[in-house]
C-alpha cells in the first residue's frame, strides 16, 4: 500500500491460477523462498502485509462499475470500444468475456491469495504485535471476499491455504451463504484484535472493520445485527462528518474526521496501461477527467464515467453537493473568466464529469498524470456509517424509525437541508434517496439497487434475476476446469 512505505517483495503468491494475470504460472518458481523457508522475522510478515494491501489499489474498477451498471452514469471515453467491456456493462449486454470483470476476479483473487499465504504460515514464529497483523489481514481477506460475493455470487472460498495445480478440478464455486459466514468471522475477529486509530494512515482499524461487518450484514439483511455494528461505531465517537463538503474530496483534505476507511494513494507512477493494478496513483481522476480540455481549475483527461441527468435530477433544489458531486461543464464554461474548451467523446457524453473524483489540475502527479492522482478513493466514510445505520433501523423487524431519522437528518443537516419527518416506507425511500445523493459518483448505487430489489425499475435493460449478478468470467471457468455452472441467464 503506496503509503505505508511500500516494499517490493518477491513471494510464492499465486498459486492460485484464476488469481493470476498470465494463464498458468508456475506454482514453485525458482530462485524465490518457499512458504516455509519465508516467514522467519516479523519483517517478513509485515513485508507479506503491506502486499496484501497493495490489490487495494484497483479500486477504480469498483468505482467505475458501481456507477456505470446503475442509472448514475454512462461509460463515456474516446468511443464504444475504448475499454468496451465498460459499454457492455452499461448497456448491459455483458457477457463471460469482459475484461473489467475478469480483472475483478482476478485482482480479488490475488488479494486473497496473499492474506491466504501469511495464514498458511501464521504459527512459524511469535512475536508482539502479530495478532494486529492477522487482524488487519483478516480484514482485507473479508474486503476481497465481499467484493467478489457483491458481484459473482458463489464463488471458491479457500482459507489459510494456497492451491496447488493438481486441486483445481475439484474446486466448487462455495455458495455465498457459506462465503459471507467467513466473511464476517474474519471480520469479527479483526474488529476484536484491532484499536480505533492506527499508527500509519492507511491501516485499517476497529471502526473499518465494524463499518464493514455492518455493511456486510445489510447485504445480508441482516439489520438487527447491522444497526448494532454500526451503533459501536458511533457509540465510540471516534468519527465526525467533515464540516465542508464541497472540499471533502479533495486531496489536501484527505484522512479527515469523516475517514473510516481509505484506500492510499501517492503521486507516483509506477506501472502503466498495461498494468494498471501496479499504479501508485489512482486512476480513476485522470480517466473521468474532461477530455481535450483547457481552461482553469481543472486538466485534460479521457471523459470516462459520467453522469447522467437522471441523477442530476435526483438532488433537490438548493442541495450543495449537487455542485460539489457533479461538473455541468457547460455552466461552468459560461461562468469561467478564462476560456475554457473541451472535446466530446465519441464514446458519449452527457455535459457531465465526476467532480469528486476528477483530475485537478494542482492535484497532478509526475509523468503520465492520468494515472498519478493522490486522490485517496473513499471506500467507507462517516456519511455511509450513519446513512447505513439509519436504514438497517428503519428495517429491523419492531423498526426504530426516531433512530433512523436522527441518523439521516445528521447527514442532511451538514449541508443545510430540511429534516426529514417521514416513518415507515416513506422513511425507507428518503433514505434511498439520501444515499444516492450523498454518495454520487463513489461507485455503491448499483449495489444498493441490487440489494434491496429495485434495480429492474430503476435500470435500462436491466432483467432480474440474471443481471442481479455479473457473470463468471469464461475464462476462469475454462482454466479451473471443475465443471462450473456460468451464472443464471448468461452464456
Amino acid at each position: 500500500m503506496n503509503k505505508l512505505n511500500k516494499l517490493k517483495i518477491l513471494m510464492v503468491l499465486f498459486a492460485l491460477i484464476i488469481a493470476s494475470c498470465d494463464d498458468y504460472i508456475e506454482i514453485e518458481p525458482r530462485y524465490v523462498l518457499d512458504a516455509e523457508n519465508y516467514f522467519q522475522s516479523e519483517k517478513d510478515y509485515e513485508d507479506a502485509l503491506v502486499s496484501a494491501y497493495d490489490l487495494l489499489q484497483t479500486s477504480y474498477l469498483s468505482l467505475w462499475i458501481g456507477e456505470i451498471a446503475s442509472d448514475n452514469s454512462i461509460a463515456g471515453g474516446e468511443s464504444v470500444t475504448d475499454t468496451q467491456g465498460l459499454h457492455e456493462i452499461d448497456e448491459m449486454k455483458h457477457g463471460g468475456v469482459n475484461n473489467e470483470l475478469r480483472n475483478v476476479w482476478r485482482f480479488m483473487y490475488a488479494g486473497i491469495t496473499r492474506t491466504n499465504y501469511i495464514f498458511e504460515n501464521k504459527d512459524n514464529i511469535e512475536f508482539e504485535g502479530k495478532t494486529q497483523i492477522m487482524a488487519q489481514a483478516s480484514f482485507l481477506r473479508a474486503y476481497y471476499y465481499f467484493e467478489l460475493v457483491k458481484f459473482f455470487g458463489d464463488v471458491p472460498l479457500i482459507v489459510d491455504k494456497r492451491l496447488g495445480i493438481d486441486d483445481l478440478s475439484s474446486l466448487q464455486r462455495t455458495p455465498k451463504s457459506e462465503v459471507y459466514t467467513q466473511i464476517e468471522t474474519d471480520l469479527k475477529f479483526a474488529s476484536d484484535n484491532l484499536g480505533w486509530t492506527a499508527a500509519q494512515k492507511g491501516r485499517v482499524t476497529k471502526g473499518a472493520a465494524l463499518s464493514l461487518l455492518g455493511k456486510v450484514y445489510l447485504y445480508e439483511n441482516k439489520f438487527t445485527e447491522a444497526a448494532a455494528a454500526f451503533q459501536t461505531v458511533i457509540d465510540e465517537g471516534q468519527y465526525d462528518l467533515f464540516s465542508d463538503y464541497s472540499t471533502l474530496f479533495r486531496a489536501n483534505n484527505e484522512n479527515n474526521s469523516e475517514t473510516v476507511f481509505d484506500v492510499q494513494y501517492v503521486s507516483l507512477e509506477g506501472g502503466g496501461y498495461g498494468c494498471l493494478e501496479c499504479l501508485e496513483g489512482n486512476a480513476a481522476p485522470g480517466f473521468q477527467g474532461i477530455r481535450g480540455y483547457t481552461g482553469p481549475i481543472y486538466a485534460d483527461g479521457n471523459s470516462y464515467n459520467l453522469p447522467t441527468q437522471d441523477l442530476v435530477d435526483e438532488f433537490e433544489a438548493g442541495d450543495p453537493r449537487l455542485e460539489a458531486s457533479i461538473l455541468d461543464i457547460v455552466a461552468f464554461a459560461e461562468a469561467s473568466a478564462e476560456p475554457v474548451a473541451y472535446t466530446e467523446g465519441v464514446g458519449g457524453h452527457t455535459g457531465y464529469y465526476n467532480n469528486k473524483y476528477i483530475k485537478r489540475q494542482d492535484e497532478l502527479g509526475p509523468g503520465d498524470n492520468d494515472l498519478t492522482s493522490p486522490n485517496n478513493y473513499r471506500v467507507i466514510r462517516y456519511a455511509d456509517v450513519l446513512l447505513m445505520a439509519a436504514e438497517a433501523y428503519n428495517r429491523m423487524p419492531g423498526a426504530n424509525d426516531d433512530l433512523a431519522r436522527t441518523y439521516l437528518n445528521e447527514v442532511r443537516d451538514r449541508v443545510g437541508l430540511a429534516a426529514v419527518t417521514a416513518s415507515g416506507s416513506e422513511l425507507t425511500g428518503a433514505i434511498y434517496h439520501e444515499r444516492r445523493v450523498e454518495l454520487s459518483g463513489e461507485g455503491h448505487h448499483f449495489f444498493d439497487l441490487v440489494r434491496t430489489n429495485r434495480a429492474e425499475a430503476e435500470i435500462d435493460g436491466f432483467t432480474a434475476p440474471k443481471n442481479n449478478l455479473f457473470p463468471i468470467p469464461q475464462d476462469e471457468i475454462d482454466l479451473a476446469g471443475a465443471g462450473w455452472q456460468q451464472n443464471q441467464g448468461y452464456n
